[in-house]
């Protein structure tokens, strides 16, 4: 039960602030690319796809002058046209250099080093392993840096317990970069235990963000009556981290888009909410619920970070000067 604040009547709440939340190092680079093509092209500047997975992030690059697309083919030749930070099959740039298109790649750097290891595992005669979700951008990416058939989707535990390679002792294994940690670990030990020879990972594919984010979870979960988690439904790293403090203790976890869509009566019953953010959600989103949390209620305020994140990825040379 929430207890009456002793100054204006409100019911006073605990809000714990999970850091680091929100923009990792790769979506803001993906952004910046968008900003400064447009800045140094014009507009229109079209994007392959969402930029990153979040409504609000791409309808104020729309206000700026990009133009989302599906497909390449939807792209006209005199325009450019930026790859979102997925990644892209091989595919991709290869048909955008034959059409003489201006290009920039908005791959995160992280997700372009689990390309450099998937073609590294085919070079040495490996049979790729890639556990992620079917559909996803970041893994039809991934498989479209190989022909077909070089590389077989993990997407449950079971998968990984019933799959069945031609050659047991010639396989390799890659990973989304934005899984939950536990969930991966799990699947990864499956397959360790049933093929002992697996190359893995030559270091950490999920990426530092998704982890940091999920540790950050993590450590407020299990005192929240309430965590809410900003972040679009087609955002994985934003599911994981809903489905983390589920598993870390949170009494209830839910995904909001923006504090518009907060289950108010959820919150009236909650004495301690917990706050976080997918790695593609703008700050000005967690602005925007702590703002509104406290027009409603008397608020307690503490945030808990768990490490300070320092990572910056360089822009494309094309852009550097701009």
């Amino acid at each position: 039960m929430s207890t009456l604040s002793s100054n204006d009547g409100r019911l006073k709440k605990t809000l714990l602030l999970a850091a680091p939340r929100g923009f990792c190092a790769g979506v803001d680079r993906a952004i910046q690319i968008v900003e400064k093509s447009i800045k140094k092209y014009g507009s229109p500047v079209y994007v392959r796809h969402e930029i990153v997975h979040n409504r609000h992030v791409v309808d104020r690059l729309k206000k700026l002058g990009a133009i989302f697309v599906d497909e390449l083919d939807d792209c006209p030749d005199d325009r450019p046209v930026v790859f979102s930070a997925h990644g892209v099959p091989k595919s991709v740039p290869a048909a955008a250099q034959a059409r003489d298109l201006t290009f920039l790649d908005a791959t995160c750097p992280l997700v372009s080093k689990v390309h450099v290891e998937a073609e590294k595992h085919a070079n040495a005669g490996h049979h790729i392993l890639l556990i992620g979700h079917e559909g996803h951008p970041e893994v039809i990416g991934t498989m479209g840096q190989l022909p077909d058939g070089q590389i077989s989707l993990i997407e449950t535990e079971e998968d990984a317990l019933n799959f069945t390679p031609e050659d047991p002792s010639n396989l390799a294994l890659v990973t989304q970069t934005t899984l939950s940690v536990d969930d991966t670990t799990d699947m990864i030990t499956i397959l360790k235990k049933r093929f002992p020879n697996i190359a893995l990972p030559y270091k950490e594919d999920i990426c530092y963000a998704t982890t940091n984010r999920q540790a950050a979870v993590k450590a407020i979960a299990e005192r929240c009556d309430l965590l809410l988690v900003i972040g679009s439904v087609t955002s994985s790293n934003s599911k994981r981290l809903v489905e983390v403090g589920d598993k870390a203790g949170a009494e209830n976890a839910m995904l909001i888009s923006s504090a518009e869509s907060i289950d108010w009566d959820k919150v009236k019953q909650s004495k301690t909410i917990g706050l976080s953010a997918g790695a593609s959600a703008p700050e000005y989103l967690t602005d925007g619920v702590i703002a509104a949390l406290k027009s409603r209620f008397d608020i307690d305020l503490q945030e808990v970070e768990v490490i300070k994140e320092k990572v910056i990825f360089r822009l494309p040379r094309q852009l550097l000067s701009v």
